[in-house]
This record gives C-alpha cells, sequence and structure tokens, in this order.
C-alpha cells in the first residue's frame, strides 16, 4: 500500500495562460494574473476536481521564472482548497525540475506533473534518476508520457520502474493508445489517468480513473458530466455526449493545441482565451475557420441535447 496518495478521480484542467498586451513584456504580452485566477475560479465552480498550471497548454516554456512562479500561487489561491492544483515542474534537468517542485511544495501545491527530462533524450535510467531526485520533494507526482514533444515514450515497463518510486502515484498517458492501460495495471500499480481529450471515452472504459485535461478549459461542465457518466458506468449517455465533442476534441493532440482550445474559449464565451506567447503563432485562416467550426458544431449539439 502507497504511504503516498492523491485522489485524482475526477477532471484536472491543465490550464490555459491569459496575456495581455505591455510592450515591456516578452513579445509585448504580460501574464493577466486576474483573468487567470477567474478562468480558475470558473473551472472549480464548474465542478473540475482540480487545476494543473504549468503545463505545456499554459506555456510554460515561454515563462519568465518569476511568472512562472506566480501562476502557481494565484491557481492556488484561485482554487482556495476547493480541489487540487497540480503544477508543471518540467525542466531540462532534474535540478531544474526538482527546484520547481519544492516552489511548487512552498506556494501549496498538492502534487505535481512531471515530464522526463526536455530537450535531452534521456535514457531510462537517467529518466528514472530524474524522477527519484524531484521525489525528494515529497510530494506526489503524476509522470507524463508525451512522447510526440519530449521524443521519449514512457512505455509501461519503464512506468513499471518509475511506479517503485513511492511519490509516483499516477501516469498522464498521451501517447494515444488506449491499449495501455490494461498493460501498465497489469506491470504495476499506479493511476492511469487519461491525458488526451480524444481517446478519453476509450481510456476510461478500459480503466483511467482520472482525466487531465484540455478542452475542458472551454466545456469544463460538459466535461464533468461527461466524466462523470463514464465512473457510473452509464456508457451510452456518455457516448452520446462524447459525440458531440469528439471532433473539436482531437485538436488537442494537434501541435495548435494551445491556439485551438484558447480560441474555443473565446468562442463559447465564458472565459478568455486571448493570444499565445512564442514560438507559438496564431492559426492560419484555414486553421481559424476549422476550429471554428468545430466549436460551434459542439456547441449546436450540445444545445440540442
Amino acid at each position: 500500500m502507497r504511504e503516498t496518495t492523491m485522489d485524482l478521480g475526477g477532471v484536472i484542467v491543465a490550464t490555459t495562460l491569459a496575456f495581455k498586451s505591455d510592450d515591456s513584456a516578452p513579445a509585448g504580452l504580460a501574464v493577466d494574473y486576474d483573468k487567470f485566477g477567474e478562468h480558475v475560479d470558473f473551472l472549480m465552480s464548474n465542478g473540475c476536481r482540480g487545476v494543473g498550471p504549468n503545463g505545456s497548454l499554459g506555456e510554460y516554456s515561454s515563462l519568465t521564472d518569476e511568472e512562472r512562479r506566480k501562476v502557481v500561487q494565484v491557481a492556488v489561491d484561485a482554487v482556495d482548497g476547493r480541489g487540487l492544483v497540480v503544477a508543471g515542474v518540467h525542466g531540462v534537468g532534474w535540478h531544474q525540475s526538482q527546484m520547481w517542485a519544492e516552489c511548487a511544495k512552498e506556494d501549496g501545491s498538492d502534487g505535481v506533473l512531471l515530464l522526463p527530462p526536455i530537450l535531452y533524450r534521456s535514457t531510462h535510467d537517467g529518466i528514472v534518476e530524474h524522477f527519484r531526485r524531484v521525489a525528494e520533494v515529497g510530494l506526489p507526482i503524476m509522470a507524463y508520457n508525451n512522447p510526440f514533444d519530449t521524443k521519449v515514450d514512457l512505455t509501461p515497463p519503464l512506468i513499471a520502474r518509475l511506479a517503485e518510486i513511492p511519490e509516483v502515484v499516477a501516469v498522464k498517458e498521451f501517447s494515444g493508445d488506449v491499449r495501455r492501460v490494461f498493460e501498465i495495471k497489469e506491470l504495476c500499480d499506479i493511476d492511469v489517468i487519461a491525458g488526451a481529450d480524444d481517446v478519453l471515452f476509450e481510456m476510461l472504459v478500459d480503466g483511467a480513473v482520472g482525466w487531465f485535461a484540455g478542452y475542458p478549459n472551454a466545456f469544463p461542465k460538459e466535461a464533468v458530466e461527461l466524466y462523470e457518466l463514464c465512473v457510473s458506468g452509464k456508457w451510452q449517455e456518455a457516448r452520446s455526449l462524447y459525440e458531440q465533442l469528439v471532433a473539436v476534441f482531437r485538436w488537442d493532440s494537434r501541435t495548435e493545441f494551445v491556439q485551438a482550445i484558447k480560441l474555443s474559449m473565446d468562442i463559447c464565451g465564458n472565459s478568455y482565451g486571448g493570444p499565445t506567447r512564442p514560438p507559438r503563432t496564431p492559426l492560419t485562416s484555414e486553421q481559424h475557420a476549422r476550429v471554428t467550426a468545430d466549436t460551434e458544431r459542439a456547441l449546436a449539439g450540445l444545445a440540442a441535447r
């Protein structure tokens, strides 16, 4: 039985980050902490289990160190004890990730989300060492398997090695291979968390216990309903709802996922999306039209239920 635990059942939203025009800020965009706090409150008020600041969707790699830390502080304040804050602590080396984990702990995070070393294609032994070092901080860790961005695949056997670290309590599975849920569960005692929105239904059917989500930034109420239908075994109702959303959910697995989700947020009108910082560039006119059409299709389908 693990001594380190974190109840990850529910929808934890990898939060987008609002920016506002400011010529003195990086790329002319300053973090809008007020709008970010309002967005976190909006998500929690719509039944989400928690938030995940400083993930890829939160554009952590485009932030200054001061901004990156304050984002977590604002998230903790806005959640205000109503759920979890699982802060992204990704870094090139374990010394950086460990430092961010220490900051997250000091600032009140409940756990951390951790990629393997970024930018460098580490060996399996190096990845295990990376996680062991961050585990020294003492917070629960959700490993993050994103082989597209990191070029490192946390395969089920490697996840089993990470699961031997008591603090590694879960894995956010973003490979898109739903077969892995069973294989991971066969190899080790670790919570599997659905990490790609467009295979959410399939992963929950196979036994994923939570959803670390992107598109619930735009559709939090519907996402919570979808999750709750699945965990209560109402599969036909869940499938019917999922069918209305899955086309727009596919953008969560595309290169332009941050821009797409922010645009969908603006179209839905419940929370602010806005621009992105470099290296992300605005959507092309064709992409803008496709995201708009997919979002409006989802809204029409939801309205007709």
